[in-house]
């Protein structure tokens, strides 16, 4: 059960992240440590199997974009996945 509720923790975290703007995984990293103040760390071991798994459910839609020369692939939030990070919320 404690599974459970950190995964949900952690979709709820991540959703919360791509409310404000789309972002690529390591931005939204190190965008978590600093709305954290350092305190809390999502290493990308474990963002990343989250990310495809909020992708399956049609939460996040990825894509790739061009970043200073570099292709990086971005996610953003559907109108699927605000409404569960509204739910969530409640």
């Amino acid at each position: 059960m404690a599974e459970k509720r950190e995964t949900g923790s952690m979709e709820l975290l991540v959703l919360g992240l791509l409310e404000s703007r789309e972002m690529y995984g390591y931005e939204m990293v190190l965008e978590l440590q600093r709305r954290s103040n350092e305190v809390f760390t999502l290493k990308e071991g474990t963002l990343y199997p989250l990310l495809h798994k909020l992708e399956k459910e049609k939460l996040v839609q990825a894509f790739e974009k061009q970043y200073e020369g570099r292709t990086r692939r971005y996610s953003r939030l559907t109108e699927r996945g605000a409404g569960r990070l509204r739910e969530k919320k409640e």
